[in-house]
């Protein structure tokens, strides 16, 4: 994943891993001169690129919250952890902390011998690890709220909480073997100046011959075979009976995840025309082509959509987001534990675990979605800083004139005032692909893990979108 922030830092990151590594080297010389290496836990942390908060923040760049708690991140989050850990439990933990592209790159890694004690994949690898049974399952004692070191289970959304113990591979909830750590939509990031509101309410405007070359779609096999099951089942999506209907969650789940070859085959034709229509497949240069007009619209994750937004906002450019009307894809990242890297090991799960819920401490939770860009799974239980730091970044000004109420209640619970009231503007950007109303997320469905033969199918149909059936 890709933040807001990412650009100016890469330098600076790769000076820091080299410094690190050189570190570390260090470290195994000196062994035996103080604190012996065998005291000491090293956790072996595997995460995507650019996501986590590095440090370096400049003083303008520090967070002053209603409350009057200031944030700011000087040291990276690896570094701040090791010395929490140091000063919490009187334990030398050092963080050998690695980076991938993409969940498939990590699982390549691991399957060539890599070993990590925590990673940090998307919803569907933490489920094909949990069926494969390479996961180590939480303690009891990660989930005891009356700990209050415990800042994951005592912060987590309540909404994300029921979605994570309603997701399952075999009998087993993902909650006992994952723990969120951002999460969004898919969406469309456009320039109302050139397309026009009424457009992008449907996937199907990505086949649009008004936009041919003018629009990009993501070069990532799941998500772009998700939209075109969206535009497959589009009228039957948008069918008011199935939408008031009680089953239409369940409905909308089997049908977006379904791989059968008859429906791929049709995706495949869809996705095909997009691709015909499409000014390029990418991951990341869709933000940029946004901002210098060389695409009018982008499929777009919602991270990357607020960050789209906000560097063509500083370049004089208003841009908006829409979440189409058929479905979204809804997406999480999240924590889980490698059993044959904890290999019994008390002490690095106990580090494993406090890894995790040293991230959603609520401070360090905003460090992060700063940073990053995306959307933490913590709403942070009995701390509102997560909740303040919103209206830090969209409450409307006391005397603004044209503003909205934007309920907030669902993800950060019931207790409280969650009504948050910002700028009519918000309703289209920032905010609404920050944490998207609840009629988004009704129409939104997770995709599982699909199986061998599926997956199969589907990396067959996107080869042949990706070389125009030259094979």
């Amino acid at each position: 994943m890709r933040g807001r922030r990412m650009e100016k830092r890469r330098t600076i990151t790769y000076i820091r891993y080299l410094l690190s590594a050189a570190l570390t080297a260090g470290l195994f010389l000196l062994a035996g001169c103080g604190q012996s290496e065998e005291s000491t836990v090293i956790l072996r942390v595997a995460n995507s690129e650019e996501y986590i908060d590095e440090g370096g923040w400049d003083e303008e760049e520090r967070i002053e919250l209603e409350d009057g708690t200031s944030i700011i991140g000087t040291n990276s989050m690896i570094d701040d952890f090791e010395q929490w850990y140091k000063e919490t439990y009187g334990v030398e933990v050092r963080v050998e902390y690695s980076a991938y592209g993409t969940n498939e790159e990590l699982y390549n890694q691991m399957s060539l011998g890599n070993t990590f004690d925590v990673v940090c994949p998307s919803e569907y690898m933490i489920m094909k690890l949990m069926g494969e049974g390479r996961l180590q399952p939480f303690s009891d004692d990660f989930y005891d709220r009356s700990d209050k070191r415990n800042y994951y289970i005592r912060g987590l959304s309540p909404y994300i909480d029921d979605i994570f113990h309603q997701l399952k591979q075999g009998d087993q909830e993902l909650s006992r073997y994952g723990a969120g750590y951002m999460w969004g939509v898919m969406g469309i990031v456009y320039n109302p100046q050139k397309v026009s509101r009424e457009a992008v309410k449907h996937w199907d405007m990505l086949l649009d011959p008004a936009y041919h070359k003018q629009i990009t779609m993501k070069d990532s096999v799941r998500d772009s075979y998700f939209v075109g099951l969206g535009i497959l089942h589009e009228k039957e999506l948008l069918d008011p009976a199935l939408v008031q209907s009680s089953g239409y969650s369940d409905t909308i789940s089997r049908w977006l995840n379904d791989t059968g070859q008859e429906t791929v085959d049709k995706v495949e034709e869809i996705l095909s025309d997009m691709r015909e229509n499409a000014y390029s497949l990418e991951t990341d240069s869709g933000k940029a082509d946004l901002v210098t007009g060389r695409v009018v619209a982008n499929m777009q994750w919602s991270g990357d959509a607020v960050y789209s937004l906000d560097q063509a906002e500083e370049d004089g450019v208003r841009l908006a987001y829409s979440v189409p009307e058929e479905c979204s894809n809804l997406w999480f990242d999240g924590w889980c534990m490698m059993r044959d890297g904890l290999e019994q090991d008390g002490r690095k799960q106990q580090a494993a675990q406090a890894w995790i819920n040293f991230l959603s401490r609520p401070d360090n939770v905003i460090r992060n979605m700063y940073y990053v860009g995306y959307t933490s799974v913590i709403a942070g239980g009995d701390s509102d800083l997560v909740y303040q730091y919103a209206e830090y970044c969209y409450g409307a000004e006391e005397d603004g004139e044209d503003t909205a109420e934007y309920p907030m209640s669902y993800f950060f619970g019931d207790e409280g005032d969650h009504i948050l009231v910002t700028d009519r503007e918000q309703l289209e950007r920032q905010l609404y692909a920050q944490y998207p109303p609840e009629e988004v997320l009704r129409r939104s469905a997770v995709m599982n893990c699909f199986s061998e033969e599926a997956n199969r199918r589907i990396s067959q149909m996107w080869i042949n979108i990706r070389c125009f059936n030259w094979m």
